[in-house]
């Protein structure tokens, strides 16, 4: 199977990226650099008329959104259990991961890129900070998924096997220091993004897209 996967560096599409390392699988790797507005040339919109990453090409067809390249990879790799196939335990799983992609992610767009929603400089002034409180929350309800996850004796946020939700708790939390939430306000979240990051095939990933967990500034 050929796959091709068009990644951003600390986008969300590390989710997919991490996946696809975790399987062994062959893969292309293809940055787009979205602060060059690559996303935006002809080429790339003949891809993704969106002009969004990820985007996983699989089988000479383009498969975009988180939710719909997850799902495809758990398909091709059963064997990975990405996610569980018990039908309560994957419904679970599926409903923490779109609040993820649907929710948390949304939120944090706000804070980075609020001239995404408004075109006036005093609303883009409030968003930020706005919004920096709700990510904080977000991040609370985070942490409680891994603890509850750890005092149920799981591995990972869905069960035994590493999965999607294990490489977004990463990418969100990352997102959080460059927002300046500290990582000493979840340190039980912070914990588990560094046994995520240890992992091989995310170090990998890590390395690949030569992303720094903590992007705070020192106080």
């Amino acid at each position: 199977m050929t796959l091709k996967l068009y990644f951003s560096p600390g986008a969300c599409s590390f989710v997919p990226h991490a996946l696809l390392e975790m399987s062994g699988a062959e893969f292309e790797p293809s940055m787009v650099k979205l602060h060059k507005g690559e996303q935006n040339s002809d080429d790339y919109k003949a891809i993704n008329p969106r002009g969004q990453v990820p985007v996983l090409v699989s089988k000479g067809q383009a498969i975009t959104q988180i939710l719909a390249i997850v799902l495809h990879l758990d398909q091709v790799f059963p064997e990975m259990g990405f996610l569980p196939t018990e039908p309560l335990a994957r419904a679970q799983a599926l409903s923490t991961l779109a609040w993820m992609n649907n929710t948390v992610h949304p939120t944090f767009t706000h804070i980075f890129m609020p001239q995404k929603f408004s075109d006036l400089p005093e609303v883009q002034a409030s968003l930020k900070p706005y919004n920096i409180q709700l990510f904080r929350g977000m991040l609370g309800e985070l942490q409680a998924l891994v603890d509850k996850a750890a005092s149920q004796g799981q591995a990972w946020l869905s069960g035994e096997r590493f999965g999607p939700l294990d490489a977004y708790s990463l990418t969100l939390t990352r997102w959080g220091t460059i927002a300046g939430i500290a990582p000493e306000e979840h340190p039980t979240l912070w914990a588990f993004v560094q046994k995520v990051a240890a992992e091989p095939a995310v170090a990998r990933v890590i390395e690949r897209e030569r992303l720094q967990l903590n992007m705070g500034k020192p106080a």
